[in-house]
């Protein structure tokens, strides 16, 4: 009778874990309509420009989010408790959910232990609900000033750990930015990306946050695809014209069938998320339903090359 040690079981079960995300993946591959899901960032951003507030029905506005042709919503969840509120809607209008956003103080040595259990706690409840994959985790970011190099080694560290345990759970951490992790040439962003593991974090890449965090320089975006396209779990798409936000995904500044190439060139098929939302100087003359249906007409045409 073969004796398994408790090493090489922990050992073992940490390799299936790791595999799951990917088992998963490579599922639903074979899938013949493009899944495309949305964030909940951008109902509610949309719903405020006419002065509603997506979250205070969520029932009424996740019908509208079924309507807009959207397959999922990644969901922006702080607890265990928002999960289990929101995946019955989900389930209930058809919808998917197979990445949520949150975010997560992890340069600080005095909270990244809390952030990464409630981080770990949501998710677990999520998959329990659901068929979660993905965890997008965007890291505080310091107001005002840039984080020192301390804190930076100790956010690194703590994105693998995080990653480690979500591993373990069967779910991927995808790692997200937003504008200031771009400041001093991407000194935050490059950070994460070098000093982490790269087989326990991954990449939510946005492509407009890259774009205007290095000051409206696409050639940025393209550099990251050809650098990083092999850690792309997922895509955040928003695009621009002349620097500000357009109603719905287009042409404009970002070339996203360069992306696609990019990403396809190294064999890799991320979910692709919808981020698109307004702002001073973004034309008005369509809602959310409509923007997203575009969005998606938009997304298929683009990137069917991935699949």
């Amino acid at each position: 009778m073969t004796t398994i040690t408790r090493r090489r079981f922990v050992q073992s079960a940490a390799a299936m874990a790791l595999a799951a995300p990917l088992t998963g993946r490579l599922a639903r591959a074979a899938e013949t309509k493009m899944h495309v899901a949305c964030n909940h960032f951008c109902w509610i951003n949309m719903y405020r420009r006419q002065s509603k507030d997506f979250n205070a029905d969520l029932d009424a506005g996740l019908a509208e989010v079924k309507r807009s042709g959207m397959d999922g919503l990644e969901a922006m969840l702080g607890d265990a408790a928002s999960a289990e509120r929101i995946v019955a809607l989900l389930k209930k209008h058809g919808l998917e959910m197979r990445s949520f956003y949150t975010g997560a103080t992890l340069h600080d040595p005095a909270a990244t232990d809390a952030s990464i259990e409630r981080v770990v706690a949501t998710a677990a409840k999520a998959k329990e609900l659901i068929d979660l994959q993905i965890v997008v985790v965007n890291p505080t970011p310091l107001r005002g000033q840039a984080k020192s190099d301390a804190q930076l080694a100790t956010q690194a560290k703590g994105m693998t750990q995080l990653g480690g345990r979500l591993a373990e759970c069967g779910m991927t951490l995808a790692y997200h930015f937003h504008a200031p992790a771009w400041q001093n040439e991407g000194r935050e962003f490059h950070h994460v990306m070098t000093e982490t593991d790269p087989k326990l974090v991954k990449l939510c890449l946005d492509t407009h946050w890259v774009y205007r965090g290095s000051g409206n320089n696409a050639a940025r975006v393209y550099e990251v695809v050809k650098r990083y396209g092999k850690r792309v779990a997922e895509l955040h798409l928003r695009q621009s014209k002349d620097g500000v936000w357009t109603e719905c995904l287009t042409d404009g500044d970002i070339d996203h069938v360069k992306v696609a190439d990019g990403l396809k060139a190294q064999g890799v098929k991320p979910l692709i998320v919808l981020e698109q939302a307004v702002e001073k100087g973004t034309p008005n003359t369509m809602d959310a339903v409509e923007s997203h249906r575009r969005s998606r007409t938009y997304v298929e045409k683009v990137f069917a090359r991935l699949s």
